[in-house]
């Protein structure tokens, strides 16, 4: 038997799908270039960093081609980062159906991580294109971007149960986050290497969940190696954690989303 808010999430899959639909629709309806804007963004971030870090700051990718090594972790980052952003508001930007009618609220926030994902399969199209490019094979190693993936949508999701429901009380929260994110990316190993990182703040930096999946990302891909299966549990394990205490939080705030919205 399923849990009572697992089956009423069944009850409206339905829904998910076709919020996830809609926010697709409208994301690229009309523009001159479509689905390729889910490339554009981590591809001219990809070309700035190679000009800065690489060619001007001279700083190591770990023997790895610069491009290669900052577009790995760039769509896995610009995908948390769309998340966040769009997940933030996703209550608020529908504050005319939270009004009038009754569906789980959470509805719209798998729905953003439905549609963010469709944008990140897009986007990967390029990262398989850029490892032939630069002739590094891909190894089986490649499958334990799925536990990885889990273990970064459960980060995220929890992330946007708590965030939300900030937003629907504290809308300034949704201009402070751009800078936030930035801020969050310059602290996770995505323009350099985690070798970078000296080891007495290792353990700090480590805090930072994204910090070592973003590094197992490149490890499985680029590297080819397994990643630290005790350190992936315990991200599994924590992400779980998270996200069931911020999913409840969200259920709890849940019931004035309507007045206040």
């Amino acid at each position: 038997m399923l849990p009572g808010f697992l089956r009423e999430l069944a009850q409206y899959s339905h829904l998910i799908l076709s919020f996830a639909q809609r926010d697709i629709r409208a994301r690229y309806k009309q523009t001159m270039f479509g689905v390729a804007w889910a490339i554009l963004q981590p591809f001219s971030l990809m070309l700035v960093f190679t000009l800065v870090f690489s060619k001007v700051a001279k700083l190591p990718s770990d023997g790895i081609p610069y491009p290669l090594f900052a577009y790995t972790a760039l769509v896995f980052w610009t995908y948390f980062a769309t998340t966040i952003n769009q997940g933030t508001v996703a209550l608020t930007a529908n504050g005319n159906l939270v009004r009038k009618i009754y569906f789980p609220r959470e509805t719209l926030l798998l729905s953003v991580i439905l549609s963010a994902s469709f944008d990140l399969a897009i986007a990967l199209t390029l990262l398989v294109a850029l490892f032939f490019f630069f002739g590094v094979g891909l190894s089986w190693m490649v499958f334990w971007v799925v536990p990885l993936f889990l273990a970064q949508v459960l980060f995220t999701l929890g992330l946007i149960c708590l965030t939300s429901s900030l937003h629907v009380y504290f809308r300034d929260l949704a201009h402070a986050l751009p800078l936030l994110l930035q801020l969050w990316m310059f602290a996770t190993p995505v323009a350099y290497p985690l070798s970078l990182v000296p080891d007495r703040l290792l353990p700090w930096y480590l805090l930072n969940p994204m910090a070592s999946i973003i590094e197992s990302y490149r490890t499985v891909l680029v590297r080819g190696e397994q990643p630290d299966l005790q350190l992936l549990a315990f991200e599994l394990l924590a992400g779980l954690v998270f996200v069931v205490a911020a999913y409840l939080i969200f259920k709890r705030a849940e019931r004035n989303f309507a007045d206040v919205i």
